[in-house]
This record gives C-alpha cells, sequence and structure tokens, in this order.
C-alpha cells in the first residue's frame, strides 16, 4: 500500500511523530489538474500537511487547509476528512505569469495581503458541533513555518513540520510535543523534544521525497525507543459524479443547454475541485429532460 499514514509516539511520553506518503492518491488528484511545478508542489504539500493533522482529530468532519493568494496564484485549497479521504485544487489569475521559482509568498502574497485558513466543518449528520474558522497572516516562507506559526499560537502546540511533493508523489514528517503528563520532570522532557527536533533537521529534502515511511523513521530515530501505532490508509475522492453534473444542466433549463449545442457538438463540463471533465452530446442531453431529476448538487468549473 502506497497510501499510508504511520504514527509513532516517544516511549516517554513526550513527542508524537506522524509520516505520511501518497503516491496512488497524489497522481489521481493530479490526473485533471495541469498546474505549473512550483504551484503543483506548493499543493502537494498543502495535502501532506492536511493528513497529518487531521489524523489528530477528535470529531467526525472534515479539516480544510486553505490559501488566498493576492499574487499569480488566487487560491489552494484542500479537504481531508476524518477517514482520511482528500480531495484539493489550485486556481490561478488568468493570464497570470508563474516564474519558475515561485515560492509561496511571491505566488499568494505578492501584495501582503494573502491569508492562510484554517476551517474545521463537523458532519451535520452526526454532531451539534459547529464549524470553525481560524485566519491567520501568510508568515513564513513555507507551507511548514506558516502552519508551524499557526499550531503555535493558535493551538498552543510546538509543532515542526518537514514538507516534499513533485509529480510522483507528496510527502510530510509531523513533530508534536505533547503536554507535560506529570512524574517527569520538565527538563528532561524538553531534552526529549529537542533531540527529537535535531534529529528529523537532519532529514534531506530528497529523503523525505524518496524514502518510504519504515526506512525513514528507522533511518532518523534509529537509537530511540518508538511506541509504534496500525497504518491508516489513504485515499483521494472527490464527490463529483455525471449524475450530479446532469442535474447541474437540468437546473440550467432546456432552453439554455440546447443553446450550448447550437454552438458547439457537446457540453462540456469540468468538476471546479478536481477538474475531471464530463462531456454530454445531443442524445445524453436529452435524455436529461425526459426523466424526473432528483435534486443533487454539482460544482462546475465550467461550462461550454
Amino acid at each position: 500500500m502506497s497510501d499510508l499514514l504511520k504514527k509513532y509516539l516517544f516511549q516517554d511520553n513526550t513527542t508524537r511523530v506522524q509520516a505520511v506518503r501518497l503516491t496512488q492518491a497524489w497522481q489521481t488528484g493530479l490526473a485533471h489538474q495541469q498546474l505549473p511545478i512550483c504551484v503543483r508542489n506548493l499543493l502537494g504539500e498543502l495535502v501532506s500537511a492536511a493528513v497529518l493533522l487531521a489524523s489528530n482529530l477528535k470529531f467526525d468532519g472534515s479539516l480544510v487547509l486553505q490559501l488566498q493568494g493576492d499574487g499569480p496564484v488566487s487560491l489552494i485549497v484542500v479537504e481531508c476528512n476524518a477517514d482520511l479521504t482528500i480531495r484539493a485544487t489550485a486556481a490561478l489569475r488568468e493570464d497570470a505569469e508563474i516564474p519558475d521559482n515561485g515560492s509561496l509568498q511571491n505566488l499568494l502574497n505578492t501584495h501582503g495581503q494573502g491569508r492562510f485558513s484554517v476551517v474545521l466543518d463537523p458532519n451535520k449528520r452526526t454532531t451539534d458541533l459547529q464549524p470553525y474558522q481560524g485566519i491567520v497572516p501568510l508568515e513564513g516562507e513555507t507551507v511548514a513555518q506558516v502552519l508551524e506559526h499557526y499550531m503555535r499560537h493558535s493551538e498552543q502546540l510546538d509543532t515542526r513540520l518537514w514538507l516534499a511533493a513533485n509529480a510522483q508523489s507528496c510527502s510530510g514528517l509531523l513533530l508534536q510535543k505533547l503536554p507535560d503528563q506529570g512524574g517527569q520532570p520538565a527538563t528532561s522532557a524538553q531534552e526529549s523534544w529537542s533531540r527529537a527536533v535535531t534529529l528529523a533537521n537532519t532529514l534531506k529534502p530528497e529523503e523525505l521525497q524518496d524514502l518510504d515511511i519504515d526506512t525513514l523513521i528507522k533511518r532518523l530515530f534509529w537509537e530511540e525507543a518508538l511506541l509504534t501505532f496500525e497504518p491508516q490508509t489513504i485515499r483521494w475522492h472527490c464527490p463529483c459524479t455525471r449524475e450530479r453534473v446532469g442535474n447541474m444542466l437540468r437546473m440550467l433549463g432546456q432552453d439554455e443547454v440546447e443553446s450550448i449545442l447550437s454552438e458547439r457538438e457537446t457540453v462540456d463540463v469540468s468538476c471546479n475541485f478536481c477538474g475531471k471533465p464530463y462531456q454530454f452530446d445531443a442524445v445524453d442531453c436529452a435524455s436529461l429532460f425526459t426523466h424526473n431529476p432528483d435534486s443533487a448538487h454539482a460544482h462546475p468549473r465550467s461550462v461550454h
């Protein structure tokens, strides 16, 4: 299994260690999204971070990480559900010029108006909890630094992240200092945390990208006694379907759909989240209006 999250715990209960590596799910997510390399890598880093953070949530719902930009990239958003299903997308401004060496700051915070949002969205069918949204400035040169700043100031948790992505995979490592359990000197807990961070800081980007999780953890923490938990699988899931897109076309109305068909042979619709294309010819469109449609929702990126 190539899409896994693995959790570990220092035996003295001072430090949580988590690692994630996505290959198949990541490539599924990229299949219908043509992004510049630097934007793709930023998206992959945010995907890895979302999985690492969402896996620690104690409620049924989803975690949404959103970067809103005032530069060439207008939006990067990732959603990770409690069952570790993910979806992610990025939106570029029309005619935007993307530099080859694009970074978080020059892509999304060109004029200092970029924002980073964390949304906790409970499942309304299983809980009465209300959604929570935290908004912080885009402080930091990387996705990892922005999230570390958020966790330290908003959640009061010392957290370190190492993130990487390329066309084949996206990966991440998280260290988190756990609250004092009592019975252990504060100096000992701090020393354990500092040692964990020092070891993780030896991690090279290519190691994070290329090594499987077991090899990575063994290489970093081979002298440490770690408690190991059952791995969790991750999969890509976008709820768009042909049926939902068909219902959206019904909502446009028969006259509007026929007007589109008068100008071209098909109606082409792309999901505005994952980019998956759907095509309806004249026969498909005619059948939409000969049945009583069920109510549903779609998210069209474009209809033409």
